[in-house]
């Protein structure tokens, strides 16, 4: 029986973000009405965490806007992480947290971070077309460091952001050039207040980038995120045959995910059986 593995996210600072990626509803360059805060309360994202973790989510990623890790940010997630990891020892936590360097990707590590999620997002090659506050090989810099520090790597990217076939193979081969212990594959959804007006990607064509991913990144835990409800609806079975070895349980960062309960039901449905990041064999962390 195929096991799948639960994430779940929390968007523990929102919005606010001073960069111009035109994928993001984060940023302050678009109005797109989102909610807005700084670091959410301790005890609301460990019984955020509790909550998952009672429905079968074995990772848990705190995410931060903005571009980088600085000091402040550092200390916070720390904190957050050595709270959550008292409580639920077996859950693997990932930090989202932008740019950052060796030195506080150690520190985050030391209090209970045991993986790093940062993504390529595209191809270098056109990098430029949905961001310029920041370069692709800051991020690629950013992924290296946390290889360095000894954390696992999480990075993916998003299809559908108007680049050709050739750059979505690209853009893998880059990612395998990391070899990420997972990578997360979103698919662009529209939004009026953003500057890319792709139409949303069709099913076929999404299949094919997922049979892509799958081939390319061999080793890597495949995670299908953002986009997967809009685009593959109630028939999510192809997605696990051709490859997805992970989920979103819950909410995304500044969208709703499906219930929990309906995508518990449906991956019995499919026959699949929930895995565990930490306690599986090939998915442990070193």
């Amino acid at each position: 029986m195929k096991k799948v593995f639960l994430c779940s996210i929390s968007n523990v600072t929102s919005g606010a973000c001073k960069e111009d990626c035109a994928y993001c509803t984060q940023s302050i360059k678009y109005n797109t009405n989102i909610a807005v805060y700084k670091n959410k309360p301790e005890e609301k994202v460990l019984q955020e965490a509790k909550r998952l973790a009672k429905l079968g989510a074995s990772g848990f990623c705190l995410v931060t806007s903005g571009l980088g890790l600085d000091s402040n940010k550092c200390d916070y997630i720390a904190k957050l992480a050595s709270s959550i990891k008292a409580e639920l020892p077996k859950m693997l936590l990932i930090a989202c947290c932008g740019k950052a360097d060796i030195e506080s990707l150690k520190y985050l590590k030391a209090n209970g971070i045991d993986s790093y999620n940062h993504n390529l997002e595209t191809a270098k090659s056109y990098f430029e077309h949905i961001c310029t506050t920041h370069s692709f090989n800051s991020r690629f810099e950013t992924c290296q460091n946390v290889l360095s520090a000894g954390l696992k790597l999480c990075s993916g990217g998003i299809f559908g952001l108007g680049e050709n076939m050739n750059q979505r193979i690209e853009f893998l081969k880059s990612l395998e050039e990391l070899n990420p212990h997972s990578s997360p594959i979103n698919f662009f959804i529209p939004n009026k207040a953003l500057p890319i007006k792709e139409q949303v990607i069709n099913r076929d064509e999404a299949l094919e980038c997922i049979i892509l991913a799958r081939e390319i990144l061999s080793d890597s835990i495949l995670m299908l995120a953002g986009g997967r409800e809009v685009v593959f609806g109630e028939n999510q079975k192809e997605i696990f045959d051709y490859g997805i070895d992970s989920i979103v349980l819950g909410d995304y960062l500044t969208t709703n995910g499906e219930v929990p309960n309906k995508d518990l039901l449906m991956l019995q449905e499919y026959n699949l059986k929930i895995g565990h990041l930490l306690q599986d064999r090939q998915c442990s962390v070193s």
